[in-house]
This record gives C-alpha cells, sequence and structure tokens, in this order.
C-alpha cells in the first residue's frame, strides 16, 4: 500500500507547477481528478506535438491521472460534490477567479473544515504585482534568475520551466505537511504558493552575495562564481568534462595526479580558492595546456583515481542512454491515448512498493466514470443520528 492511498486529490490545474505538483501525490497513491475545460482541456496539452502527437509537458506532468471535462461556471454543483469528497483542493487559476466562481479557500474550509486547499498563483494573492501575467521566463527574469544564468557576455534563462518546477516541489511538500498536520488536529489548512516566492529562494545564494559584498556574483557559463577550478574544460581531442575542485586538498590531488604539475599547488597566483578566482584566466591557461595533450579517456581515469570530483558535459540526447539509468532500470513504460511511451521513475522510491505509474488521460476520459461514483453512496459522510 501506498502513504497516500485513501487521499483525494482535486486539481483545476493547467500548464505546470500544479500538475507538477499533484503527478507527485498520484505517484505517491493519491486518487488525482484533473478538471479540465470541455473540448481542448489544459492548454499545456497543445504546447507541443513531439511524442507521438502528444505534447512533452503534457505527458510529463498527468501520467497516473483521471481527467474530468467540466464547464466550472454551468456545472457549479459537480465540482462541488467533488470537493466535497476531496482530502484536498488545489487550484492555480488566474488571482481572485476561484473566489469569483464560489471556489475560494475561505469559503470551501468554512464548509468543509477537513479540506486542504492549495492555491497556486504568479506572485501571491496580494501586492503590486497580484495580477501580473506570470510565464515561467517573467518569473525567471523578476527573480533573478536569468542575471545570474548564461554566459559573461549574455544572461540566459534556465533551460527548463525552474519558477514552476520550485512551485509544484513547494505545493508537493506543503501539501505532505498539511495532511500530516491533519492527522494530529483533524482540521486542515490553506496553502499559498507562488512561482515567484519559491524562484527567489532557490536565489537565496546570489541574493546573500549580493548583499554581503556590495555585487552580484559574475555569469560564468558552467563556472563558478567563487570556486575555481570549477566548469568544463576539454580534452585534446574534444571530449568535454566538468571538474569541480571544493577544497586545498583536492586542488593538491587534482595538480599532482591529474596535471602532472605539483608546483602548481604552491603557485602564488593559485594557493588559496580565493586567489585562483581573481587568476581564474590564468588558471585556465596552465590546466588547459595539460589537458590538450590528453583523450578524454586518459582524464577521466586520472580524475577518477585522483578521487577528483567530475562529470560529463552531456547533450540531451546522451542522457537518454545514460548507463546510469540503464543500469538502475530507471526508464519505464505508460500508456497513453497514442500507446505505449517510455518514461522514468519518480525520484521517490518505496522498498518493496512501486510507484502508482497509470496513463496520461486524455481529456475527459474519466468523465462518466467519476460522475457515476458521485452518484454512490459517499462512504465517509457522516450519518444521520
Amino acid at each position: 500500500m501506498l502513504p497516500l492511498e485513501g487521499v483525494l486529490v482535486v486539481s483545476c490545474e493547467q500548464a505546470v507547477a500544479a500538475p507538477f505538483a499533484t503527478r507527485q501525490l498520484a505517484e505517491l497513491g493519491a486518487r488525482v481528478i484533473k478538471v479540465e475545460r470541455p473540448g481542448d482541456g489544459d492548454f499545456a496539452r497543445a504546447y507541443d506535438a513531439t511524442v507521438q502527437g502528444m505534447s512533452s509537458h503534457f505527458v510529463w506532468l498527468n501520467r497516473s491521472k483521471e481527467s474530468i471535462a467540466l464547464d466550472l461556471k454551468a456545472d457549479h454543483d459537480t465540482i462541488m460534490r467533488l470537493i466535497a469528497r476531496a482530502d484536498v483542493f488545489v487550484q492555480n487559476f488566474a488571482p481572485g477567479a476561484a473566489e469569483r466562481l464560489g471556489l475560494g479557500a475561505d469559503a470551501l474550509r468554512e464548509r468543509y473544515p477537513r479540506l486542504i486547499t492549495c492555491s497556486i498563483s504568479g506572485y501571491g494573492p496580494d501586492g503590486p504585482y497580484r495580477d501580473a501575467k506570470a510565464y515561467d521566463l517573467l518569473i525567471q527574469s523578476e527573480a533573478g534568475l536569468v542575471s545570474v544564468t548564461g554566459s559573461e557576455d549574455e544572461p540566459a534563462k534556465a533551460g527548463i520551466p525552474a519558477a514552476d518546477i520550485g512551485a509544484g516541489m513547494y505545493a508537493f511538500s506543503g501539501i505532505l505537511a498539511a495532511l500530516y498536520d491533519r492527522e494530529r488536529t483533524g482540521v486542515g489548512t490553506h496553502l499559498e504558493i507562488s512561482l515567484f516566492d519559491a524562484l527567489v529562494e532557490w536565489m537565496g545564494f546570489p541574493l546573500l552575495y549580493t548583499a554581503g559584498s556590495g555585487a552580484p556574483p559574475r555569469r560564468q557559463g558552467t563556472s563558478h562564481a567563487a570556486i575555481a577550478p570549477y566548469g568544463t574544460f576539454a580534452a585534446g581531442d574534444g571530449t568535454e568534462v566538468v571538474i569541480g575542485i571544493q577544497n586545498e586538498r583536492e586542488w593538491v590531488a587534482f595538480c599532482a595526479a591529474v596535471l602532472g604539475r605539483p608546483e602548481l599547488a604552491v603557485d602564488p597566483r593559485f594557493d588559496t580558492g580565493a586567489r585562483r578566482v581573481e587568476h581564474r584566466p590564468a588558471l585556465h591557461t596552465e590546466i588547459d595546456t595539460v589537458l590538450a595533450t590528453l583523450t578524454g579517456e586518459q582524464l577521466t581515469g586520472r580524475l577518477a583515481d585522483a578521487r577528483i570530483a567530475y562529470g560529463r558535459r552531456r547533450e540531451v540526447a546522451e542522457v537518454l542512454e545514460h548507463p546510469q539509468l540503464a543500469a538502475r532500470e530507471r526508464w519505464v513504460e505508460v500508456g497513453s491515448p497514442v500507446g505505449p511511451l517510455r518514461t522514468l521513475l519518480p525520484p521517490i522510491t518505496l522498498p518493496g512498493r512501486p510507484p502508482r505509474l497509470d496513463p496520461v488521460p486524455a481529456v475527459g476520459e474519466h468523465t462518466e466514470q467519476i460522475l457515476g461514483w458521485l452518484d454512490e453512496p459517499d462512504p465517509q459522510a457522516p450519518t444521520a443520528p
């Protein structure tokens, strides 16, 4: 039995953040009913058509859920019947929309005190940015992530929807905490999660660095603003390897065993972490000169023997065939309206209890089944005295 079996989650969700949160709940055993607009459904279904005609975002975010197609304005009764049976209600409407639909947290929790409500928004329920559009790139920009990502010459956004993922994970963990709290108190609670708050939290190091030094950390590509050598280096055959030196012991070992230049460890330009950062161009010149004489296999062999932290800088296509994923059998298949799809196991695993991996639903695929279930007596409803 999975830990969240018996928990019912009703989610008026679309895009990334809320679906990401509820997928984690579903894989731990919760029953997740995804409420979609009749017809097109969640607009993330149309982001692309790269997965046998389906959207890569939607396939990633929506396995193991049931889809009901509802017009929330015309069929208020059905959504309320669903919420009456729910343990958790999640929504990521625009600010104020839930209240206009009669689905505001205060009203719902007054009616259902055990209900846990979770609202996911761009900037939170108040403040001057309350009603601002909150696409992931916009949040990355407002939170400063773009300013610290990219090369020295040009900023860049993260290549994944970092703000959405951050908010989704805080919603997921917040809901778990609220369920645990309800076990002790018997009462639900309301959670407010914003993409901006989530990403600003993740910006803790750059914010503290800037406040403390008076200047932001410089963009360094794959290098680190405060550590050197740290980043991508190329062997003579073009193999790119990411190397991370975290302390003086590793620096000494790197110079001796990898570079064959033990004198560099005590060079006054490089004998402390701060000096290596200060003299980074000269440092890289010394390292590159040696690495140009090695093949990728020779370089990774020396790094492994010296127990220096390293990794391959892989392209996405290479990750699909990553030997670690293959060795640990992390790839599985799930069903979908277009047939079986290759996908990854969730990161949270419980020994002896495989995660729930049900199909990706079509729009409204479970509407009739759910409506029939609502017509059945609710075993959790209080009985008349």
